[in-house]
């Protein structure tokens, strides 16, 4: 049985969440304040939950992470960064961006998929994770053609640890390219660890693997510790 939270509740310690059932769920209730979701962050939970349930917080074990040293960049990938660079450098049709539209990103990622419907980001989630982009702890990295977004990833941004929640691509690569810039820039700051949360074919693809919630969370309180990265509009192109 987990506990439910109301919104002055603190998160029970990790070692509570579930481990049969439905593995990693810890608790459920409270809100999606920016101040609840900066004190899950901090503490290696996360929401995640369907429309029509209550807010559900998890904290898995093993936990899926892409050390920023370990993501892999294909041929094909690699050619395609190649030719959005030389675009972005000149003005040209492509451009990379950072929190040019953070909103307009999680939008994309929430909705419908070619198979399948649409994510698990409601308006709830939208609202609670645009409030934390304006105080400057979530942020997104964007692929644009000819003015239009086309590929993008967001997540949130602690110190040197930062947490992914989701991409969405409407050309071919434009999830991978935006997160190839984005590990560029994390990389270049310091930031070692990606929190991809959970366990996927395609997040292995690019060089994710899982480790011990142990060891996660051993990283997760060095990292957050550090200076806050705040370059994120200033920074160039990929």
């Amino acid at each position: 049985m987990i506990p439910w939270l109301d919104i002055h509740t603190p998160f029970p310690d990790v070692s509570r969440a579930l481990t049969d059932e439905a593995p990693g769920l810890l608790a459920a209730g409270a809100d999606l304040s920016p101040a609840r979701l900066l004190d899950a962050y901090r503490r290696g939970i996360f929401p995640w939950f369907s429309e029509g349930q209550p807010i559900l917080w998890w904290s898995t074990d093993p936990r899926m992470v892409l050390m920023t040293e370990d993501f892999k960049v294909s041929d094909s990938l690699a050619k395609a960064l190649r030719r959005v660079e030389r675009s972005a450098a000149t003005d040209g049709r492509w451009q990379l961006r950072f929190d040019g539209d953070f909103e307009a990103v999680m939008r994309a990622c929430a909705a419908p998929r070619k198979d399948g419907p649409g994510t698990w980001i409601s308006d709830e989630i939208i609202a609670g994770y645009t409030g934390l982009h304006k105080l400057g702890y979530a942020h997104s990295s964007e692929l644009w053609l000819d003015g239009e977004l086309v590929g993008g990833a967001y997540g949130v941004s602690i110190g040197r640890m930062f947490y992914g929640e989701s991409m969405f691509a409407r050309v071919t690569d434009g999830s991978k390219i935006a997160l190839a810039q984005l590990v560029r820039f994390l990389k270049a700051r310091g930031v070692a660890m990606i929190d991809c949360q959970q366990e996927t074919k395609h997040l292995a693809s690019l060089g994710a693997a899982p480790i011990s919630r142990a060891r996660f969370l051993a990283h997760v309180r060095v990292a957050i510790e550090a200076a806050q990265i705040t370059d994120w509009r200033a920074a160039p192109s990929a």
